[in-house]
């Protein structure tokens, strides 16, 4: 006899959920296990005791925040506690190092990015570029990469991508394309993500793990990168490979159909009027912010986060009133991702003051030195790109690789910054598959499926490898790396 209907959407129900908490089980069991044999191994020789505890420490958090066997943002808090229980940093230590500049930089961007959205000006460029493709699909998903990537240099990856999407999705629905049936639908969903990826290494702003990747090389590596040496070689980065990634993707899924009729753009886009005031103060506050980052570059007393931080005050300001209350400005913000930033810089603050750091360099890339420099770069960027599918949190690849990376270059004579920006530049590569927080916000829609993504990601990924390794042999003279 047929369950009847009141029961039947109970079962399905508690079904995901106890498979759901088993697999939760199963994560916190294998964490458990990976940390005790860490910790009962025998200590490698050069290894102090307090780095063999970080390294099961670290362990423990990889493992919880891919698997999300309890929340990230629990995780991140534990990050800072088990610190002080494993007797490897004092609690006030741990906390100091979780709150750095870094926290209210990300904190901060997210607002701003949540002021594009309440204004709509995100809502009118994207209109724009509707208008501007013409009807033709190939130049529309060329376009909406290329304004992903250009918004995406001065606003968080997330928001980025998730602005886009949601003006595809509508796109989709009023084509009656429906997820799996078109691959227009699956080259522009796959593509809004890696243009937000690409576009957010055209400027430090452009990602929260540019921060916190440049404020690792000063720290460990006694390095500043100043925001204009960022950018030249972010900038050529984002404007080679948007239109290499958009060919490659055309390439494996080309549309079904070559224009999107029966839909006027440009009747939509005069609908919506002049630039309204909050539009103009956005802008206009976007380009003092800018101006003042690339100032930085020359004046030191001007700071990168200082600036962003004021800038967002600014938005609540007489006059400005860009929000009505702080709880409608923070509505875009992760908190799950402040805290696990917050919880990596302290992460990599203990793993380089207890040894780990150190060690990892002598054990993982011992006769790396000997390597030519343009080998070194190419083979740490493909490294990277790799380790993605094991490690698809970008704030951990920082706080992992950053700091052993840095010694390395100080112990071959090399600048640390040479060595460590192919890390902090490629902590972005998350095209193989869609494990990262950016494709995942296009990937849950249905349109591609977890493969999908990875044929054109390694290609455009083998483009970036190349493309960064030749930007930093270049311009590296120029900029003081080399």
């Amino acid at each position: 006899m047929t369950a009847t209907h009141p029961s039947s959407p109970i079962e399905p129900i508690a079904t995901v959920g106890a498979s759901s908490a088993g697999r939760a089980i199963a994560a916190i069991a294998a964490a458990a296990v990976v940390a005790a044999v860490i910790l009962l191994a025998p200590s490698p020789d050069a290894l102090p005791p307090a780095a063999q505890r970080v390294a099961a420490l670290f362990a423990v958090c990889l493992i919880l925040w891919v698997t999300e066997a309890i929340p990230m943002a629990v995780t991140a808090l534990l990050a800072i506690v088990l610190q002080a229980v494993a007797g490897v940093a004092p609690l006030p230590g741990a906390v100091a190092a979780f709150m750095s500049p870094v926290f209210f930089f990300v904190l901060v961007m997210f607002v701003i990015a949540q002021a594009f959205t309440n204004t709509g000006l995100d809502r009118r460029f994207a209109c724009w570029l509707l208008v501007k493709a013409g009807g033709s699909t190939h130049r529309t998903v060329l376009l909406f990469m290329a304004g992903t990537a250009a918004l995406s240099t001065v606003v968080s990856d997330v928001p980025c991508c998730a602005v886009f999407m949601a003006v595809a999705l509508g796109l989709f629905d009023r084509m009656g394309l429906r997820p799996g049936t078109s691959r227009f639908a699956t080259s522009l969903m796959i593509g809004i993500p890696i243009a937000a990826l690409i576009g957010g290494v055209g400027t430090p702003a452009g990602s929260s793990i540019n921060i916190l990747g440049l404020t690792f090389i000063e720290r460990y590596g006694q390095v500043r990168v100043p925001f204009v040496h960022w950018m030249a070689i972010g900038m050529p980065m984002v404007v080679v490979l948007v239109p290499v990634a958009a060919r490659v993707i055309l390439w494996f899924y080309p549309p079904e159909l070559d224009r999107i009729e029966g839909i006027d753009f440009r009747a939509e886009l005069d609908a919506m009027g002049p630039l309204s005031s909050g539009e103009w103060k956005v802008l206009a506050l976007m380009s003092t912010m800018l101006a003042l980052w690339i100032a930085s570059s020359w004046i030191r007393a001007i700071d990168v986060v200082a600036v962003a931080i004021l800038g967002a005050a600014a938005m609540f300001l007489p006059g400005m009133r860009l929000f009505r209350s702080w709880q409608e400005a923070e509505r875009g913000t992760a908190w799950d991702t402040l805290l696990m930033i917050g919880s990596v810089t302290s992460l990599g603050a203990v793993s380089a003051s207890s040894g780990l750091a150190q060690w990892l360099v002598d054990a993982s890339l011992g006769g790396i030195d000997t390597w030519s420099t343009g080998a070194v770069l190419a083979a740490v960027s493909a490294f990277i790109v790799v380790i993605h599918l094991l490690v698809p949190v970008n704030p951990a690849i920082i706080a992992a690789m950053v700091p052993p990376i840095v010694l390395l270059a100080t112990s071959t004579g090399h600048n640390p910054a040479l060595y460590a920006l192919p890390v902090v530049f490629t902590a972005s590569c998350a095209f193989l598959l869609p494990l990262d927080a950016v494709p995942l916000v296009t990937y849950g829609k249905g349109y591609y499926r977890m493969f999908d993504m990875f044929l054109p990601g390694a290609v455009i990924s083998v483009a970036w490898v190349a493309l960064l390794t030749g930007l930093l042999l270049t311009l590296g003279p120029i900029l003081g790396l080399l």
